[in-house]
């Protein structure tokens, strides 16, 4: 199996697995859904809120902020030393107090750990008139996107086949497939139809296998089947992976693979030990 990136940063990353299956395909896009940990806020204690929104709404936006997470440094509350009771090792403590009139943001929330707060500072929580405020105290904890979408660390996670265009002998050049594509994935050369190519990279990747080619091609009047056709290589995906900013991409998708090889691992002890009790 190989991994090739044709883009990764903080925040965002592109990649081609080769060699795989969609059920692995699958897999690698679940567990960085849904299994890697991140920070989040869960308990909310509410001093003083005279704003529009009603206690439940304003904790349930809080929880929605993105939180920089340290995985090294935190453990869930499940498996911590203080048995659920928390402290700095699963939780992190926020306090919040504002008075209006003005926007309370992301950026009003004061952490007890500096290195732990939220991404952005400028998410708006709730918009305070003269005389309203807001007073609070909340907790956040690490959990995963398997317990609650707020604890997801990927705001887009998703997978395609990679394209295959296959162009036959049959195609006359009229150009009709090239004038069609809406990403301008062809091009016409020495009076031939080619997948384009640019910066020695081809554009084959590009595709979105809307097939638009090939009802072109079609309308073209060249027969009963069209000289190009669009299908898809079952072993190869092209990964899009956008971090909230909870996490670096990078960690988000090599926890995500070590969740698969650990998951991988207890079946297969699982399986030795069914069948050495068998015998």
């Amino acid at each position: 199996m190989d991994l090739v990136f044709s883009r990764l940063d903080d925040s965002v990353a592109r990649f081609t697995i080769s060699g795989a299956t969609p059920a692995f395909a699958n897999a690698l896009r679940r567990s960085m859904i849904g299994e890697v940990p991140t920070l989040a806020i869960e308990d909310v204690r509410i001093y003083d809120n005279t704003s529009v929104l009603f206690d439940e709404i304003l904790a349930h936006r809080l929880g929605l902020v993105p939180i920089k997470t340290d995985l090294s440094q935190f453990v869930p509350r499940s498996k911590c030393t203080c048995e659920g009771v928390g402290c700095p090792q699963c939780t992190v403590t926020f306090t919040l107090s504002v008075e209006g009139p003005g926007m309370v943001t992301s950026g009003d929330l004061i952490s007890m750990d500096p290195c732990t707060v939220p991404v952005h500072k400028t998410i708006p929580i709730v918009k305070l008139w003269e005389g309203q405020k807001v007073v609070l105290e909340a907790t956040a904890e690490l959990n995963t996107g398997l317990e609650h979408a707020k604890w997801q660390p990927t705001l887009a996670c998703g997978y395609k086949e990679f394209p295959v265009i296959t162009i036959h002998d049959s195609c006359d050049a009229c150009g009709k497939c090239v004038a069609e594509c809406p990403r301008d994935v062809l091009e016409i050369s020495d009076n031939i139809v080619h997948v384009r190519v640019v910066n020695g990279e081809s554009k084959e990747k590009d595709c979105s296998m809307c097939r638009l080619c090939e009802t072109a091609c079609m309308n073209s009047g060249i027969g009963e089947n069209p000289a190009i056709t669009i299908g898809a290589d079952s072993t190869k995906f092209i990964f899009v992976v956008e971090s909230d900013g909870s996490l670096p991409v990078k960690e988000i998708i090599e926890r995500a693979l070590l969740h698969i090889k650990s998951r991988s691992t207890d079946l297969t002890d699982a399986l030795q030990d069914i069948s050495t009790e068998g015998l």
